[in-house]
């Protein structure tokens, strides 16, 4: 279960075709029983980039990895000064059409539950519940050393604390919550250690390079057996850790079907794949199916 980075995917020239009628996507939520896999393209009409994709931030941009992250107190400092600028983007980002969308399903018991490989939190922003953060979340803080949780904007509210006027210009964010700036900018951050016990911090989620939690794993496998079909919302499924649930659902011969404006590692086992903007396609298939998408779930945080 090692996540090892995955920068890139070139597709093959013998993919099925997309299409952009969402009407089979309409159908499978009629039936009911779908899970949702969403990834980082449904956040980008929140103003959270992606990584691939037009645009992606992979072109400038390699992740933290885990085993850089444990190893290198530099690499510790360069990663919380561009992570503690990024957290005041993901503090400003409000759900969009799409996540209220997937909201509005859940509310009126199409779904049977939603795995998300975003760590935005803006899925329960938008009203769904139970949702399973496949890659954990920026809003939690762990220490590596006692193990304790603590609410990320206490960690906020003490690097500001040690850090008065750091306030650089970003070249861009990341989906991962890291703005682009360069080592002169950070060369003088402080870091803080755990309140607790003085070890390491780290935010409580999945860098590259790290394991998945299994039982985390093994609960989105059981919720892939529970459900009727597999929704793929705004995921290349480049890596591993969400195309094994779409290989899954395939293998037991439930439906696959995949909205992404770009093609996707999963294609090959979709039933179809859509290729439109999420908030569009989804509020579409929510007027089709006569379901109200709440807009005041955007305000939510």
């Amino acid at each position: 279960m090692r996540m090892r980075p995955t920068l890139s995917w070139t597709p093959p020239e013998d993919l099925p075709p997309a299409t952009t009628d969402p009407e089979p996507v309409a159908d499978a939520l009629s039936t009911g029983g779908v899970l949702v896999l969403s990834g980082a393209g449904i956040s980008t009409e929140s103003g959270i980039p992606d990584y691939r994709g037009e645009g992606g931030s992979l072109s400038r941009h390699t992740p933290m990895t885990y085993q850089d992250f444990t190893a290198s107190a530099r690499a510790r400092r360069r990663y919380w000064a561009r992570s503690h600028l990024g957290w005041r983007t993901f503090g400003r980002a409000r759900a969009n059409a799409g996540h209220r969308a997937v909201a509005a399903f859940g509310r009126h018991g199409l779904l049977s539950g939603v795995i998300t490989q975003n760590v935005d939190g803006l899925h329960q922003a938008a009203g769904s519940e139970d949702v399973v953060e496949l890659h954990g979340s920026l809003a939690r803080v762990v220490c590596l050393a006692c193990g304790a949780f603590s609410p990320r904007r206490e960690l906020a509210e003490r690097l500001e604390e040690a850090n008065p006027g750091f306030d650089p210009v970003a070249a861009g964010i990341n989906p991962d919550g890291d703005a682009d700036l360069t080592d002169a900018q950070v060369a003088d951050f402080r870091v803080v250690p755990c309140a607790s016990c003085g070890g390491i911090l780290k935010p409580d989620v999945v860098f590259f390079g790290e394991n998945v939690p299994p039982r985390r794993v093994e609960h989105c496998r059981e919720l892939v057996r529970e459900s009727a079909s597999l929704l793929v919302l705004g995921s290349s499924l480049t890596v591993m850790s969400g195309l094994r649930f779409v290989r899954q659902a395939a293998q037991d011969g439930k439906p696959v079907l995949i909205v992404n404006r770009e093609p996707t590692r999963g294609d090959r086992h979709a039933f179809t794949r859509v290729s439109l903007p999420l908030g569009a396609a989804l509020t579409t298939v929510a007027e089709r199916l006569g379901i109200t998408v709440d807009s005041q779930a955007a305000a939510r945080r």
